[in-house]
């Protein structure tokens, strides 16, 4: 069994091997060869009545060899910072996390590996925006205004360019040194001309990709009033006020979970469970307040669809959106497995004994 920790994973993976990993899943979950479930967190109160302790899992597999299940075990706050309000979370002490990913085999149900789950987190979350890209944007989308400066920022522009041509970046971030390194880095990795915008409005004005990559507790961070026609939006929390959501003419959701036995499909992103003697009143949010908001299911097309032939962008005018649906378990399983079959060719990795996880006591 491997031990496979961040500096393991990243020199294994690039945003096109994610994206393909994530389409194939997709492909095999509409194809009925895979099942996954929500995201499912459990919430109780500390003795910080700032704070919560949050246990959160997603997981699936599929009859292509895997099945993973990721855990997070996180403090949840919220803090503010300049006149911003944002979630923020950690394991022991701010600034370090516990989230991993367990592998498994599901031919003959050994377990494979355990995952450091930071950086294919960030990637899977690249690979949802590129994805929509893909099918939704204009095929002569090359200019992209970004809402955040942060790690989602980068994995998000480093997918984007795997599927159109980009030759512009906007930026706003509220603290003007964060949207400074995210142009010095970009320019510098890329080669392309970025700018940072002192004003969140001038980002609409040029772009033909806008993309939301906060961590806000704002749900408004896009504003429906100055999105212009034909652009594409892709958010990596849902932060759009109503009317964004109300002017957006086509929406692409790569699927929904696969339902309880018997029951129909459901479409909640996020199910918490909360102690009851919380108060949550005086509790940050467990999710982005923006999961409480959709698209007119009208308005909606579904992977499945896209691959039996549906129309994306049906107009070049069209204002369009993309995001994953509660599918997320969908990606864990392929990605891990893609690592784990790369540091099984390049010798990556700390091995410990697969006996410690096995015992001769039927549970």
């Amino acid at each position: 069994m491997l031990i496979l920790r961040n500096d393991d994973i990243r020199p294994l993976l690039n945003a096109r091997l994610v994206i393909e990993a994530v389409e194939k899943s997709y492909t095999q979950l509409t194809a009925g060869e895979a099942a996954c479930r929500p995201h499912i967190a459990l919430q109780v109160p500390t003795q910080n009545p700032d704070e919560l302790y949050q246990w959160g899992t997603t997981e699936g597999g599929s009859a292509a060899g895997y099945f993973a299940i990721r855990m997070m075990s996180d403090i949840r706050y919220e803090v503010e910072r300049q006149g911003i309000r944002t979630q923020e979370k950690y394991c022991v002490r701010p600034g370090t996390f516990c989230g991993l990913i367990f592998l498994f085999s599901v031919s003959t149900g050994v377990p494979l590996a355990i995952l450091n789950d930071g950086v294919i987190q960030q990637m899977r979350v690249g690979a949802d925006a590129a994805l929509g890209v893909k099918y939704m944007a204009r095929k002569d989308s090359g200019i992209v205004g970004v809402f955040g400066a942060g790690n989602l920022a980068r994995t998000v522009m480093d997918s984007v360019r795997q599927v159109r041509n980009i030759t512009r970046i906007l930026v706003y971030d509220p603290i003007k040194n964060s949207r400074e390194r995210y142009v010095e880095e970009m320019t510098e990795r890329y080669q392309i001309e970025t700018i940072a915008l002192d004003d969140p409005r001038d980002l609409y004005q040029e772009a033909d990709i806008l993309a939301e990559c906060t961590n806000s507790t704002d749900r408004s961070v896009v504003l429906g009033r100055y999105v212009e026609r034909g652009t594409h939006i892709v958010s990596v929390g849902r932060r759009l006020d109503d009317e964004t959501f109300r002017r957006i003419d086509r929406s692409l959701r790569f699927g929904n979970a696969t339902p309880l036995a018997g029951q129909p499909e459901i479409l909640d992103e996020h199910l918490v469970y909360m102690a009851p003697r919380m108060r949550t009143g005086n509790k940050p949010e467990g999710q982005s307040t923006g999961f409480r908001q959709s698209v007119d299911n009208s308005k909606v097309v579904y992977f499945k669809e896209i691959l039996r032939g549906a129309i994306g962008r049906e107009e070049p005018d069209d204002i369009t959106y993309s995001e994953r649906g509660n599918i997320m378990g969908a990606q864990f399983h392929a990605i891990a497995g893609r690592v784990y079959e790369l540091a099984r060719e390049r010798g990556a990795g700390t091995e410990i004994p697969t006996e410690w996880f096995l015992q001769d006591i039927r549970s």
